[in-house]
């Protein structure tokens, strides 16, 4: 007898915002399950400060981020999402995971939004945050400002409904834009493109250099990470210890599934002052613990380093301009940590800083593949915000720190 579809997934939500509502999800298992139900709870909005599960049987407690209404997530929506990645019952065994969700990434239809505006301060922030609510998840931006004070905004999306190429999803993308923006629209166009646009291309050196050489603001963030195969007959206990921020067990969680790692069980606490503490038990593709030292301390140097800077932040000068660097990594199915472009351009709002050009795309740096977030500052609307003041204040708000 299967799992009844409506117990797939449970959220008792708490009837007040100091405390958490509790979603239960109870599936059969897939490598990477983890990763891609943080994912979505990323997306949401929603900060795990609890975690326990064991096999398929998960149970999280989760708060809305502080820059979340507490009445603005879509609870019911969430549920169906989170049921939308879990396994069926009936095909859970016997097909491959990776193939299947690499398959499914390669057929997703794009779709560019060209967006012709005048300019105002928080513009691209309010853009982005229609585009999010209407879960179109953003691919590739490009936005230009011209001397005449108007803004050609191009975003390239897919769409998790799958009905941007019908003519009512497409009227209710620009309704809900032309409620935003008001009189400062000009025109809008939705229109199909080739999924060539969004390719990933090699980064150039100077690239690579400004994020590789990323100036460590957050030493005070020190990871414990440590592997001990006496504690369980069967699985290898993967002990961290670390300070939390936002997005922390989605970036365990997409490393060990980049890895094609296992996790049997696993507890996340936080402790007085942020602490965090995660037990995984852990095992390799052939259900066999990690008895191999070099791959230990590969994968113990690894989590170290995503958890240290999941996310590299760099201020650079471009001669006289000033150029924001924000390099997100990419998941091997493709996939990454999704509201990275919302939350650089609400930090740059809070910050009052404006932006003169913006641009997303897809490098390869070494053997990683990064989405790389590009941002020209505009110095003369911003000459009050110190370049290093942006730099934190970006970092911060993407950590989930503290509000600025």
């Amino acid at each position: 007898m299967g799992i009844l579809h409506d117990d797939v997934v449970i959220i008792n939500q708490s009837k007040n915002e100091a405390e958490p509502s509790v979603i239960t999800i109870n599936c059969p298992d897939k490598t990477g399950l983890g990763c891609d139900l943080c994912r979505i709870l990323l997306f949401f909005g929603l900060t795990i400060v609890r975690g326990d599960g064991k096999w398929c049987y998960i149970v999280l407690w989760v708060i809305p981020k502080p820059i979340i209404k507490w009445d603005t997530c879509r609870w019911e929506l969430l549920k169906n999402r989170l049921i939308g990645t879990c396994p069926s019952c009936s095909s859970a065994f016997g097909i491959s995971y990776y193939s299947s969700e690499l398959q499914s990434s390669m057929v997703t239809d794009v779709f560019l939004i060209k967006l012709f505006c005048y300019d105002r301060k928080g513009l691209s922030h309010d853009i982005t945050t229609v585009l999010c609510n209407l879960e179109l998840n953003i691919k590739k931006v490009k936005v230009s400002t011209t001397p005449v004070g108007t803004v050609m905004n191009l975003f390239f999306v897919t769409d998790t409904r799958e009905l941007l190429h019908t003519k009512m999803r497409q009227e209710e993308t620009y309704e809900a834009l032309v409620d935003v923006m008001q009189a400062a629209i000009i025109s809008c166009n939705i229109e199909k493109v080739g999924p060539e646009v969004t390719a990933c291309s090699q980064a150039s050196p100077f690239l690579s250099s400004a994020i590789t050489n990323d100036v460590v603001l957050r030493t005070s963030n020190n990871v414990s990470v440590t592997m001990d195969n006496s504690f369980s007959p069967a699985h290898t206990l993967v002990q961290i210890i670390c300070q939390d921020h936002k997005g922390l067990l989605y970036d365990i969680m997409r490393t060990l599934k980049d890895y094609n790692i296992q996790i049997s069980y696993g507890r996340f606490y936080i402790k007085q002052g942020r602490k965090c503490e995660i037990d995984l038990f852990i095992t390799q593709a052939d259900g066999k613990k990690i008895i191999d030292p070099s791959m230990q301390r590969a994968l113990s140097s690894r989590l170290q380093m995503e958890l240290l800077r999941p996310l590299r932040v760099v201020v650079v000068s471009r001669g006289p301009d000033t150029e924001l660097l924000v390099a997100n990594p990419v998941e091997l199915s493709s996939k990454h940590r999704p509201l990275v472009f919302h939350d650089i351009t609400l930090a740059l709002k809070m910050l009052n800083t404006c932006i003169f050009l913006a641009e997303i795309g897809r490098h390869v740096i070494g053997d990683q593949e990064w989405e790389v977030y590009r941002v020209l500052l505009d110095e003369g609307a911003s000459l009050s915000t110190p370049r290093r003041k942006n730099e934190e204040g970006v970092w911060k708000l993407l950590m989930g720190w503290e509000q600025i």
